[in-house]
């Protein structure tokens, strides 16, 4: 019998997933994992459990809650034999869509279920971890517009992210009213990029902004590269102009937009710099010291999730979970 931990936030996502989680539990314990649930809503909390269960030996950590747990979590885990495993009971849940499984919402009461079976019999892959000044991320670490937002509405309360998309649509347009964007200045190993940019984003996967775009169609988590963008503008109007050729993905040929992939990165601007690592908010001092750990980190995928968001050359490294 596999064992494992569940670590639970009942703050997260737009109803509590408690009940439901019950079953989820049972489905995995049917399925031979010995499972015992672990509460918190403390970020803090959510990274000891999973040492824990490191030193523990267990086969795997899930995490049921939003992408920022989630990410807090695969900082913990990357490095050792423990997988990650996420239950989306959060508000976006992007990790999860990247890897076919839907979150739990008004039409997928179920999800959690179909979740720990999709997991319980999936498969092991390993992931790039990205790092920026000691904080690691899963997904993606951004600058700019996006981390002004996110740092201006987190933490959030339930009734908030109710209308989670709407509420985030309303913000942009709120926050690009005056919204002049960010000088930076970029080294990496292919040459040298300085300029004002509404957003700069350091990706590891394909979604972006809630999993409602796609940022970087060309990610693959396990190359041992980051995908960063630089979207330049300085206004509401260029906000709204990227934000349809991202919709529309012309943006990735657009002008004022700049796009390369690298292993690191070195980031500049004359002052604290707000940033949001994972949709959670933080504030670092300049220079931005960005690079990834190539395949870090071990995470539980359902066996049918598809090849896209993982390298071909990588089917060697599969493992039955």
């Amino acid at each position: 019998m596999k064992r494992a931990s569940l670590i639970y936030n009942p703050s997260a996502g737009r109803f509590p997933a408690g009940p439901l989680l019950n079953r989820a539990v049972r489905v995995l314990r049917d399925l031979d994992w010995e499972v015992h649930i672990l509460q918190t809503q403390r970020g803090e909390d959510f990274q000891v459990h999973a040492r824990s269960a490191v030193e523990a030996g267990e086969e795997a950590v899930f995490v049921a809650g939003g992408d920022g747990s989630v990410g807090r979590v695969a900082a913990v885990l990357a490095g050792s034999e423990t997988a990650l495993g996420v239950l989306p009971s959060g508000t976006a849940n992007v990790w999860a869509q990247e890897i076919g499984l839907p979150r739990l919402d008004w039409t997928h009461w179920f999800a959690l279920e179909h979740a720990a079976a999709s997991l319980a019999r999936g498969t092991v892959r390993l992931a790039d971890l990205g790092e920026c000044n000691g904080h690691s991320f899963l997904l993606w670490a951004g600058i700019g517009l996006d981390a002004q937002i996110v740092n201006s509405i987190e933490p959030r309360e339930r009734w908030e992210k109710i209308l989670a998309t709407a509420h985030y649509a309303t913000l942009v347009l709120w926050n690009s009213i005056g919204w002049e964007g960010i000088h930076l200045d970029v080294d990496c190993p292919a040459g040298h990029y300085e300029g004002r940019f509404l957003v700069a984003v350091a990706s590891n996967i394909r979604a972006y902004a809630g999993g409602l775009m796609q940022l970087a169609p060309g990610a693959k988590i396990d190359d041992g590269l980051l995908d960063f963008w630089l979207v330049g503008g300085r206004s509401m109007r260029d906000v709204v102009m990227r934000v349809l050729q991202i919709l529309l993905g012309t943006h990735v040929d657009a002008k004022g937009v700049l796009h390369f992939q690298s292993s690191e990165a070195t980031f500049r601007a004359g002052s604290k710099i707000l940033m949001q690592f994972d949709g959670e908010p933080v504030s670092l001092e300049p220079p931005l010291k960005f690079r990834v750990r190539p395949k870090a980190l071990r995470v539980l995928i359902p066996a049918d999730a598809g090849p896209r968001l993982f390298s071909p050359a990588d089917t060697p490294s599969k493992e039955s979970a």
